[in-house]
């Protein structure tokens, strides 16, 4: 698995590591969870803007 090196705020690492804890997981883990929800969600989006687009070109054309 390969590394990445981030950087941010010590009260926000502070945060995810409280919230890692409670749920018994590691950081990094907690951190892949987030980033895979935040694809997922993006993916979404993007699958709806392209269904209202073609929804739009179906009425504009008949």
């Amino acid at each position: 698995m390969a590394r990445v090196l981030i950087s941010m705020p010590e009260d926000f690492l502070n945060r995810i590591d409280q919230i890692a804890d409670g749920e018994n997981r590691s950081r990094s883990e907690l951190i892949r969870e987030a980033l895979r929800t935040y694809i997922y969600k993006q993916r979404i989006k993007e699958s709806t803007g392209a269904m209202q687009n073609a929804n739009l070109l179906e009425s504009l054309l008949g």
